[in-house]
């Protein structure tokens, strides 16, 4: 019998409170290029205009938007990279 193999998936978070477009949408882009398929990437940000930047930048790159949240005035997006 073989043993159970588990897949590890990395999550990220990434502070970008404070930063305004395009800065929390670059930040992103950079920070997938080394995470594997699979692993999530969590932005938590503060520039309203991210409900709109952040949903037309997973559109573009092919990565899946898991879910957006509103706590206030923070934004948290959960990024899930395709490819």
């Amino acid at each position: 019998m073989m043993p159970a193999m588990s897949v590890e998936k990395t999550e990220l978070v990434l502070d970008l409170r404070g930063l305004r477009c395009p800065q929390p949408v670059l930040r992103a882009k950079k920070a997938m290029r080394n995470m594997p398929v699979g692993s999530v990437l969590v932005l938590e940000c503060t520039d309203p205009l991210t409900v709109i930047d952040v949903p037309h930048f997973t559109n573009q790159t092919g990565h899946k938007l898991a879910a957006t949240e509103r706590n206030g005035e923070l934004y948290v997006f959960r990024i899930v990279k395709q490819r």
